[in-house]
């Protein structure tokens, strides 16, 4: 079962994100606030796959994408975005994030991408 590190600081989207990976089989082993606690959960968890979003206080994905990438050159990170941040985006690819989902999305398109990167055929 793929494991998935859960990024964002809004409550919801946490819960909504990791709501969708746990239905279709996957395992949230953790969920952070910022980029802060994302790079120590990753650290310590080392999960198959994470979910970033990009705006956070204390760290933003990108700088926490900047922290993993170099320490874990396999990381798998999706970025998720609100719309209008494609220069973000363009930095947060560059820095090692494997892709992106602009907000609001489809479940699909996440399911789509996450699958896609771990080689899942579900």
């Amino acid at each position: 079962m793929p494991t998935v590190l859960v990024v964002d600081d809004t409550l919801f989207m946490r819960v909504a994100i990791s709501n969708m990976f746990t239905e279709w089989g996957y395992e949230v082993v953790g969920k952070a606030v910022n980029g802060k606690e994302a790079v120590a959960m990753y650290r310590a968890l080392q999960p198959d796959l994470v979910t970033m979003d990009v705006t956070m206080p204390v760290m933003n994905g990108i700088a926490a994408v900047k922290k993993i990438i170099p320490e874990f050159p396999d990381a798998k990170i999706i970025m998720i975005t609100a719309l209008g941040q494609q220069k973000l985006i363009v930095e947060a690819i560059e820095s090692g994030a494997k892709d992106f989902i602009t907000k609001p999305f489809e479940p699909e398109r996440l399911k789509a991408v996450a699958d896609q990167l771990l080689g899942q055929n579900c």
